[in-house]
């Protein structure tokens, strides 16, 4: 398991400061010490660790101005790159810099880098000469609103919101909305006051239809992540409730629970996959479900 934590005693401090250095300057041969700087005492730090404690990934947050923060020093454990941790720090020091009141977040990227920003919402806005100096840093920026709050793939999450209530007009009945995307998890969120019983809690219909569409959902970002095509249906579902949802649900959708191969699509073959889902009633799980999705090959790309 792993947890995403502000680092405060000096133990704590130690193994972030180590990450920083062994991953941004140890390659470059710089000394120790140089992996900090004098923002470091009113920045906010972010570290994600795993149960023993040690640091997988770190980035830190500073603001240059009332409306503009910064982010820096963002490192992943080279063992644990492609988790989606990076994400999740830039989503945790975003979402300081909107409760801080910023109106956008500027990050500096050498190229190696610079598409994971891309990815994130970030846009280019100053294009460094890395011809004549390999290591120079280009400007990203992101302006922060409403429409941009998902840190990763925004634009493919809009796309697909859209697509949900044009093609699914049942969704936005529901109040279905895209919380969170990650790249390797997917949150949804839907209204009770769209979906509430006799009771004053939730239709299990408008449950199994919110766990069903946030899989769909992680299988649609996901094909589009591996460049691959085909129509999503569902071929068998089942869900276990444990207890009533008395307030907004949540539902998430991990890539990791995802079982099947879809290398069959570049075939023309059909392929098939399963996914799971929690909804959370706040922060108590309150169902599971499990879907067994097919998604059809485009015989003529194949």
């Amino acid at each position: 398991m792993y947890s995403v934590i502000t680092p405060t005693t000096p133990a704590e401090f130690e193994r972030y400061y180590d990450l920083r250095w062994r991953v941004l300057r140890k390659p470059f041969q710089r000394p120790r010490g140089s992996e900090q700087d004098e923002y470091d005492q009113v920045g906010i730090h972010r570290m994600i660790v795993d149960d023993s404690g040690a640091a997988i990934a770190i980035g830190r947050l500073h603001f240059n101005s009332p409306d503009e923060g910064q982010i820096r020093f963002m490192a992943s454990a080279p063992e644990h790159r492609g988790g989606g941790h990076g994400v999740a720090i830039v989503y945790e020091l975003e979402k300081v810099a909107r409760d801080e009141g910023a109106t956008h977040v500027i990050i500096n990227s050498r190229d190696n880098t610079l598409g994971f920003y891309i990815k994130c919402g970030y846009e280019l806005v100053e294009e460094a000469d890395t011809l004549k100096n390999p290591s120079a840093e280009h400007q990203l920026r992101k302006t922060l609103t409403e429409q941009n709050r998902i840190t990763y793939r925004p634009d493919w999450c809009k796309e697909l919101q859209d697509t949900w209530h044009e093609d699914i007009p049942i969704s936005e009945t529901m109040g279905i909305r895209i919380q969170q995307y990650t790249g390797r998890a997917f949150t949804t969120q839907a209204m009770l006051s769209r979906n509430i019983n006799v009771h004053g809690t939730m239709f299990a219909g408008s449950i199994y239809s919110l766990a069903t569409l946030t899989c769909w959902g992680l299988l649609h970002l996901q094909l589009r992540e591996r460049q691959l095509h085909g129509a999503i249906v569902l071929a068998d579902g089942a869900i276990h409730y444990h207890k009533p949802v008395t307030r907004e649900p949540i539902a998430v959708a991990h890539v990791v629970d995802m079982i099947g191969d879809l290398s069959a699509l570049t075939e023309g073959r059909n392929a098939r996959v399963t996914l799971k889902t929690q909804i959370f009633d706040g922060d108590r799980p309150v169902a599971e479900f499990s879907g067994q999705f097919v998604v059809i090959a485009n015989k003529k790309e194949a």
